[in-house]
């Protein structure tokens, strides 16, 4: 039987530092919603509080997201749906950090 090892640190409202056996990981976010940076890629988790219904979805670091470098004369620019989602997400999870923070000032 093997041990574990895990340990979150609080560095700032919505900003956690992961330690475990396996290596660090950043996470940002709010309750119901969370992304989380480490080696094994880019975690986004958004669920309903209270429910335990969640989804995630995991962006791996060896699957690069397909991104063109230059577009025929009146097409835009395409990224990858996970790399739009992400973006989004972290907005959002920006934005409701920063209401909850304007919310808590008197």
């Amino acid at each position: 039987m093997g041990f574990r090892f895990s340990r979150r640190i609080r560095v700032l409202p919505g900003v956690r530092i992961n330690l475990s056996k396996s290596g660090v990981s950043t996470s940002v976010g709010t309750r119901g919603a969370w992304l989380t940076f480490g080696k094994r890629g880019t975690r986004a988790t958004v669920g309903l509080p209270g429910t335990g219904i969640s989804y995630t979805m995991t962006s791996k670091p060896h699957e690069p997201t397909p991104v063109q470098t230059s577009a025929p004369e009146g097409e835009p620019m395409r990224r990858g749906r996970a790399h739009q989602l992400a973006w989004l997400l972290l907005a959002l999870i920006v934005a409701a950090l920063v209401a909850r923070w304007a919310l808590s000032q008197p």
